[in-house]
């Protein structure tokens, strides 16, 4: 079993990637990181000296200071070069570094620097080095006005306000799972690169990923309809769109009935892509569910009992909870990387409409299980 260290964890990539390995624990272990590792010479030796693999994440992408930008990030490799050669540690070193390495800028220049002083220090002590040079990411839990533009205009959208477009460019693009799949494979080979250009996977003008986003807004976050998803990009764009809305005012999204002397009608769902309905019923006091998916949508109606839903954040500890009746039919969508269930709390049997995005395919699920 590999013993994996991630410096800058709880960052954007870092979380992503720790939460990616802990799919797979017959294979990874994870060393915890914290960020004051790097203030205390003996707490990064320890974490370093218990890694075979070493993923360096950890690095200031925005200051009012270019300088202190710089100064940061040539600052942090250093460190962590030192304590390798203190600690006489040979783990594989994975460093990020960016496309913007041949710009004119000391952010591309401080992360060109921390990949050469550590592809030196690997040369010099014989060890694996993966210099990674990544275009732009994006993908859920990014943060606004700083990790990148798509983060910045998904969140000003949910929440009801209006971006602006500066400069209306050609973005070179990767999804964070993407990119922590690219990652994973190169811990998995282990071999030497001293630059390893990551390919983007889309390129959009910073006019289209807006109008898209808008349209998500208007259809699905508005009208609660599944929008048209065209390709891959979309599908990643609109899932990361739905995990910038406030997630514990926005749902539960409450279903129009029709009712005559027949009885009632409702509709649960309006979509302009394929997927899968199915329905459960479920006994008094029993939980369904206690899982998450990394990709996929889904959407739970309640549409006779009493159930409580409930929604967890992976990496978090607050809960959401949701009481449907179906009285009053209602629908929560699930985020992904949220672990969710479904409890029946009534006396009576509890009827749910359930609708996902893919058809279920066991050889790869999208379903790793976590209580609540």
């Amino acid at each position: 079993m590999m013993k994996i260290g991630i410096t800058g964890q709880d960052g954007f990539v870092g979380k992503h990637l720790y939460h990616t390995l802990g799919l797979f624990p017959d294979e990874f272990q994870r060393v915890e990181f914290q960020r004051n590792f790097f203030e205390s010479e003996s707490d990064l030796d320890q974490f370093v000296s218990q890694c075979d693999v070493i993923v360096h994440l950890a690095a200031m992408n925005r200051h009012e200071s270019q300088e202190v930008i710089y100064e940061t990030n040539v600052n942090l490799v250093q460190k962590l070069v030192a304590s390798l050669e203190r600690t006489n540690s040979k783990p594989h070193v994975l460093v990020s570094s960016s496309s913007q390495e041949e710009r004119d800028n000391l952010y591309g220049k401080s992360k060109k620097e921390g990949r050469e002083l550590l592809a030196n220090w690997a040369n010099k002590n014989e060890a694996v080095f993966t210099g990674l040079v990544i275009p732009n990411v994006f993908g859920p839990f990014g943060k606004p006005f700083y990790n990148s533009v798509v983060a910045t205009f998904c969140y000003q959208v949910s929440h009801h306000e209006t971006p602006k477009i500066a400069i209306d460019g050609d973005l070179k693009l990767i999804y964070v799972g993407e990119l922590v799949e690219e990652i994973i494979q190169q811990i998995r080979t282990q071999k030497h690169q001293s630059k390893l250009e990551i390919s983007h996977t889309s390129e959009k003008k910073v006019s289209e990923i807006l109008a898209l986003l808008q349209q998500y807004k208007t259809e699905y976050q508005d009208k609660g309809s599944i929008p048209t998803l065209t390709s891959t990009f979309e599908l990643n764009l609109f899932n990361t769109y739905r995990c910038y809305m406030d997630i514990a005012t926005h749902f539960p999204v409450k279903l129009t009935q029709h009712t005559d002397s027949r009885g009632s009608f409702v509709e649960i769902i309006r979509l302009e892509v394929g997927g899968q309905v199915s329905f459960s019923t479920t006994v008094p006091g029993i939980t369904r569910g206690n899982h998450f998916h990394t990709r996929k949508i889904e959407r739970f109606a309640v549409i006779k009992g009493k159930a409580l839903i409930q929604l967890r954040k992976i990496g978090t500890d607050e809960v959401l909870n949701f009481e449907l009746n179906g009285d009053e039919p209602a629908y929560v969508d699930m985020p992904i990387w949220y672990t969710h269930n479904i409890k029946n709390i009534g006396d009576d049997m509890l009827y749910t409409n359930f609708w996902i995005n893919e058809f279920f395919n066991p050889n790869d699920a999208d379903t790793y299980f976590e209580v609540v």
